[in-house]
């Protein structure tokens, strides 16, 4: 052990509660960082699933100036045989009202195949009442959403007149309920893509195409290459900002607040090698006189602020570590926006960038006192002892 480090750690045991509070003090920061970055990583997690695992990744639309898209059978192989693209689903959607005795309210109607639809929504998984794949051998049929099922006081079985300004009015019944726990549930219902287009009479024409993605962050590039196919595609980074903006202040604001506290307990680490300086006055005197350089007192200070550093980073991610755990393994009240137990992921680069991050930051803490150790004059500082 080089003497720098042994003369380090001497200093800190001398002066043991202080160590202790300074090492408490960024342990608690630390354990704060730990436990809110798991938390942002796992609700960050649980938005992607409960919204982009649930949306379309990538959606073709007519080109401008057209209300359809004809001939979709011959364009869909296109579109499947580009690499990443995993499923796509043509559809028609379009606005109506739906009507149940003396309750009207407005919706959107999204007419599918079933079998091609569920491999990018996945609603088969949601449904609570029925038969998602039932739309394809029935007429006039919907299944809608529990929350828009409760607001028209309707269930399995009932029929509701569906209406349009540009469309027939017609009465369909309704085959089954999902819940997709998102706001969805209040306002889109679905239908065979058959039954949409006589609603519609827009013949056998689409008017969207929806697409998964073997990564939903390549939506951009797949989007890309369906334009040069020569039609109009958005990625869902596009069609839904407000996720990535919610996520990106969320994260944002989160690591401010955290930076600050860090900072706080940065000070506390100052605070105490300050006070060893003054206390040590005389021993860094004396050391000086015997010719050892300012470099190596300065080196001995730092490795102070270093060892706290260090020791209160390892505290307090394993506490953090620990704490977000048992608060993971807790489930929370029923009803809870779909949500049965509070997201946490743990990850191990975060944890060590933040053990290095702390370290990192209570070396630079410790250059003002160590550099006022450092310039001390040998004699004045012998005989003030």
């Amino acid at each position: 052990m080089r003497y720098e480090v042994f003369i380090a750690l001497r200093h800190l045991k001398s002066r043991r509660r202080q160590s202790l509070i300074s090492i408490s003090a960024i342990g608690i920061a630390v354990m704060i960082l730990v436990v809110s970055n798991a938390f942002i990583a796992g609700f960050t997690e649980e938005i992607y699933e409960v919204t982009v695992e649930k949306l379309p990744h990538v959606v073709v639309s007519p080109n401008e100036g057209e209300d359809y898209i004809h001939f979709y059978n011959s364009i869909l192989p296109e579109i499947e045989d580009i690499e990443g693209v995993k499923a796509a689903s043509p559809l028609l959607q379009g606005e109506a009202s739906f009507r149940y005795k003396d309750k009207t309210l407005n919706g959107i109607i999204m007419g599918v195949y079933p079998e091609k639809e569920e491999r990018i929504s996945h609603i088969s998984q949601d449904m609570v009442e029925g038969n998602f794949y039932t739309l394809e051998h029935t007429k006039n049929t919907i299944i809608i959403g529990d929350d828009l099922a409760e607001d028209l006081e309707v269930r399995v079985g009932d029929d509701i007149s569906v209406s349009f300004p540009t469309a027939t009015p017609t009465s369909f019944e309704i085959i089954g309920i999902f819940d997709t726990g998102s706001p969805a549930d209040d306002l889109i219902t679905y239908t065979s893509i058959r039954t949409a287009q006589q609603f519609y009479d827009s013949g056998d024409a689409i008017n969207l195409i929806n697409i998964r993605i073997s990564d939903y962050n390549d939506d951009q590039e797949i989007a890309g290459k369906i334009k040069d196919m020569g039609y109009d595609a958005q990625g869902w980074t596009q069609t839904n900002p407000e996720i990535l903006q919610t996520i990106a202040i969320e994260t944002t604001s989160n690591n401010i607040m955290l930076g600050l506290i860090l900072l706080i307990a940065s000070f506390g680490v100052v605070s105490t090698l300050n006070m060893t300086v003054m206390e040590k006055v005389g021993e860094i005197g004396i050391l000086m006189a015997m010719g050892t350089p300012a470099s190596t007192i300065r080196r001995i200070f730092i490795l102070e602020s270093g060892i706290l550093g260090l020791i209160g980073a390892i505290i307090g991610s394993v506490s953090g570590i620990i704490i977000a755990l048992m608060i993971g393994s807790y489930s929370v009240p029923a009803d809870f926006y779909g949500i049965e137990r509070i997201p946490v992921i743990i990850n191990s680069m975060d944890i060590f960038i933040t053990v290095v991050g702390v370290f990192l930051l209570n070396l630079i803490a410790g250059v003002y006192p160590a550099q006022r150790a450092a310039g001390l004059d040998p004699v004045e500082a012998i005989s003030s002892n």
